[in-house]
């Protein structure tokens, strides 16, 4: 049965910034594909609102209330898995942001920060689960953005980071090859706590649904559906690409409106 192919039953996950939005979905789907989940985030309340939804689809969750800022809080994650449940077969690098920013006033150690957070953090769990992933022929999946591909004033930090943690998802899988495969996943605009602002205003979120070609936001199940299929059997022949899961965009579909300099 071809359904059969996208089942993780039995395997262990470590999903960063799992307490809201595209984490929480992607530790859900996970588990309801049949995986136990390490979720960690900063708020211990968020994470035991999830661990509760993942015992309820039949699979345990560890909690790690973490600041993920620290690469080397991210990378205790792995060791955690092991200790917790004796195996690690997938990562899912989905900590990270920054917010908007002028270019002028994009300060070096803004930049910097950005990059820490979305780039640094993913590499320090990625190398200290590599052992573990060599070991079970597991799979990384590193959730970028849209923003890392297409220009959009106010986002130099932002932008520059995911697409820095895009191709470094196609040099990982190149060095984890054969045994491990590693991907990512350019994320369009998704009905988070992120786009709260947008969500909420009517006007807005018109606005940005028709600039976008599918018509509509996407949902956090949307990204967690592809990460369950490039984490399972059904991804097998997949490595070192980013899939944009993006509802058909080639620019961004919301303008900050910062003016000319």
């Amino acid at each position: 049965m071809i359904l059969d192919r996208f089942k993780l039953t039995g395997q262990v996950a470590v999903v960063t910034g799992a307490g809201r939005g595209i984490g929480a979905a992607t530790a859900v789907a996970l588990a309801e594909a049949g995986a136990d989940v390490v979720i960690a985030s900063r708020t211990e309340s968020q994470l035991a609102e999830v661990a509760a939804r993942v015992a309820a689809a039949g699979r345990r969750a560890h909690v790690v209330p973490a600041d993920l800022s620290s690469p080397d809080a991210a990378a205790a994650l792995a060791s955690t898995a092991v200790a917790e449940f004796g195996r690690l077969d997938l990562v899912v690098n989905n900590v990270g942001g920054a917010y908007p920013r002028p270019l002028l006033e994009t300060t070096a150690e803004f930049l910097e920060e950005a990059f820490r957070f979305n780039v640094s953090t993913a590499h320090a769990l990625t190398a200290a689960a590599a052992p573990s992933l060599l070991e079970t022929g597991g799979s990384v999946v590193n959730i970028s953005s849209v923003m890392g591909r297409v220009s959009g004033r106010g986002f130099a930090a932002y932008g520059t980071a995911k697409a820095a943690l895009a191709h470094y998802t196609r040099l990982a899988a190149a060095d984890l090859a054969p045994r491990v495969r590693v991907n990512a996943i350019a994320v369009g605009s998704v009905a988070t706590s992120a786009l709260e602002i947008v969500v909420g205003n009517p006007e807005l979120r018109e606005k940005m649904e028709s600039a976008t070609p599918l018509r509509k936001i996407g949902e956090a199940e949307d990204i967690a559906a592809t990460v369950v299929f490039l984490a399972s059997r059904a991804g097998a022949y997949v490595t070192g690409k980013v899939l944009e899961v993006d509802g058909g965009l080639q620019a961004p579909n919301l303008e900050l409106g910062l003016p000319d300099l």
